[in-house]
């Protein structure tokens, strides 16, 4: 099947089974909550909402008096004894004030939504992105970015336009269905009989559809999430699929997720879009039916079959009222009906942002646990065992002491688990047996905020953001002067390529700096580890996207800002650590041999197989 048959192939509605009571009452009190949530954001502004509620009841006041007033300029104009013009002309003026009046107040009120939806719409994107960095390392490990940019912006957007459009609406409609059928009630009580009939029949169809229908826009949202995530790793990665020629079947995987995506939308949007129509033609018929009926009880009042003044009788501006409150009460219901496949597309959305927000933060420090001071960079491991998930262990009893001072390397195979070493030592991630110490303390026992700050890292994965070359590389540190900087970066041997750049340490790099080459943001990396005071260096593959002849003057460079800090340092060129204090060697998640590099290769182990076969 080519892609223009997959876009026009119907796809079959989803099949949904019978929901049980407690699914049933599961489903009501989430609906409720979410709704109590998005409730709390418009209270938050309650006095522009209040405005908005009074300029709603006196917009809608003013539409309704409309009708009143064309019915008795009906009345006046067929009058037994001639045409009222007077009355003709002072209802006519009233009818257009009160409808331009309305339109004016109509006006002022989507502006003050607007206003009230953009303030609602920011605290909840400030919040979530806050409550995103209090999250675990481990959620944004099993958590697509492109899914989670999609939450930050399409879904707020979403609910967004529900705020700010549908809201104004739904506000609207229930002040002109009371107030219609109020006037209604006072034209002719026997044509309301009419809406006995109607009004449930829409209201029955409209929930068992809106049962049928939420899991789809729900599964719709959750699609577009992925569909995003995919695209946002396959962007990151563009280089590499061109390099592999890989663009045919990475396209072919999009065309899978986004084929996926629309049969989803399609599902939403085609049964969703079944209510309005349905609903529409429920009211269609009602207007019909009191149009008939007022005909016959208006041809039966001139008849003299009726007594005037009694409940069956109507004059014909009475009949053209009723006519028009009618259209004013059913029209409203559509309108819902229409707004109900934005109301769940919005549901749905809010309920992905709140699942962000509901996520556990980061487990809270221990009660009794202090900051670390100036550490002195004493750090031992204890028997650690780790595994991301219960079902599988990384690390096996691993045992490491570094003292002060001490720079230790730990090689080994791809997987073996090196980086989770750091990740533990990070306290990312909280070990399942064992501790690790720092100068004695126990990392569980010292904040989370001082441990990581007495590291500086430099990673393999670089990271840099939109600001001036100054600004990332004091990142990290406070109030960082000019000279700080600039000893920094010649230190890493950055400084005379940053002078060449056409503003020097101002040049503004762009996002994540992609107009520089891979080894000079590298550099730029290392330049901001030297700059920090911390006493203890992680350096994992610092110099992995460098030249062998610049990676020799950054590994002099380094060697000094080493002095005197504890350093871990994961590297696969084996020639980088050779002057390491210690070298542990990792396989299957745990240290098979520890020892210098003259020790190791002495020993004739693993160690010395590895070193020996890079230089063959």
């Amino acid at each position: 099947m080519n892609n223009n048959e997959k876009m026009t192939h119907k796809p079959q509605p989803a099949k949904i089974p019978p929901k049980t009571k407690e699914q049933k009452k599961a489903e009501f009190k989430e609906t409720k909550t979410v709704l109590k949530r998005l409730g709390k954001y418009i209270l938050q502004h309650w006095q522009l909402f209040l405005l908005a509620i009074i300029l709603t009841l006196l917009s809608n006041q003013l539409s309704l008096l409309g009708p009143l007033y064309s019915g008795n300029a009906i009345d006046a104009i067929s009058a037994e004894e001639g045409v009222d013009f007077p009355t003709v002309w002072q209802c006519v003026g009233k009818m257009l004030i009160c409808y331009i009046g309305a339109a004016v107040l109509s006006y002022l009120l989507s502006i003050l939504m607007t206003v009230i939806s953009q303030k609602i719409v920011y605290n909840m994107r400030k919040q979530l992105f806050e409550k995103l960095t209090t999250l675990p390392v481990s959620y944004f490990d099993t958590h697509a970015a492109g899914d989670i940019i999609s939450r930050i912006s399409y879904d707020i957007d979403t609910v967004n336009a529900s705020l700010s459009q549908d809201l104004v609406q739904v506000m609207t409609s229930i002040y002109t269905v009371l107030g219609a059928l109020a006037f209604m009630w006072q034209i002719s009580k026997p044509l309301i009989l009419v809406f006995a009939l109607t009004v449930p029949t829409s209201i029955i169809f409209t929930r068992f559809r809106a049962r049928h229908v939420r899991p789809l826009f729900s599964k719709r949202s959750r699609k577009l999430g992925e569909l995003n995530g995919y695209a946002e790793e396959m962007l990151t990665g563009a280089g590499t699929i061109q390099a592999y020629n890989r663009e045919g079947e990475i396209t072919n995987r999009f065309d899978k997720r986004n084929n996926d995506t629309m049969n989803a939308y399609y599902d939403a949007e085609y049964y969703g879009a079944m209510l309005g129509p349905a609903v529409n033609f429920i009211n269609n018929l009602s207007i019909s039916l009191v149009m008939i009926l007022g005909g016959i009880l208006y041809m039966y009042s001139q008849s003299g079959a009726v007594q005037a003044g009694g409940v069956f009788f109507i004059t014909l501006g009475g009949v053209a009222q009723f006519v028009q409150y009618s259209r004013k009460f059913a029209g409203p219901i559509n309108e819902f009906a229409n707004l109900f496949s934005e109301f769940q597309s919005a549901f749905s959305a809010a309920r992905r942002i709140f699942a962000i927000m509901d996520e556990p933060p980061e487990k809270a420090d221990d009660p009794k646990a202090l900051p670390l001071e100036r550490a002195v960079g004493n750090v031992e491991l204890k028997d650690i065992t780790f595994g991301y998930t219960s079902e599988k262990t990384i690390l096996h009893d691993i045992s490491v002491n570094a003292r002060s001072g001490e720079t230790i390397a730990i090689v080994g195979p791809t997987g073996t688990g090196k980086t989770t070493v750091i990740n533990l030592l990070m306290r990312f991630y909280d070990t399942d047996k064992g501790q690790i110490t720092v100068d004695g303390r126990n990392i569980n026992e010292i904040t989370r905020k001082s441990l990581r700050k007495a590291y500086t890292m430099v990673l393999q994965d670089t990271w840099l953001f939109y600001g001036t070359v100054f600004e990332n590389i004091a990142y990290g540190t406070d109030n960082a002067t000019r000279e700080q900087v600039e000893q920094a970066a010649k230190a890493a041997r950055i400084d005379s390529f940053i002078r060449s750049l056409p503003q020097g340490y101002d040049t503004v790099l762009s996002d994540d700096g992609i107009n520089i080459s891979k080894g000079q943001k590298q550099l730029i990396t290392v330049a901001r580890a030297m700059l920090s005071d911390a006493s203890m260096l992680i350096l994992d593959e610092a110099t992995s996207n460098v030249d062998s002849r610049t990676e020799i003057k950054i590994q002099e460079a380094m060697n000094r800002l080493m002095k005197g800090r504890t350093c871990f340092v994961i590297a696969h060129r084996l020639s980088t650590v050779k002057n390491a204090d210690r070298i542990v060697v990792m396989q299957g998640g745990t240290i098979t041999e520890q020892g210098s590099h003259d020790e190791l290769m002495e020993l004739g182990g693993f160690y010395s197989k590895l070193y020996n076969s890079q230089f063959e």
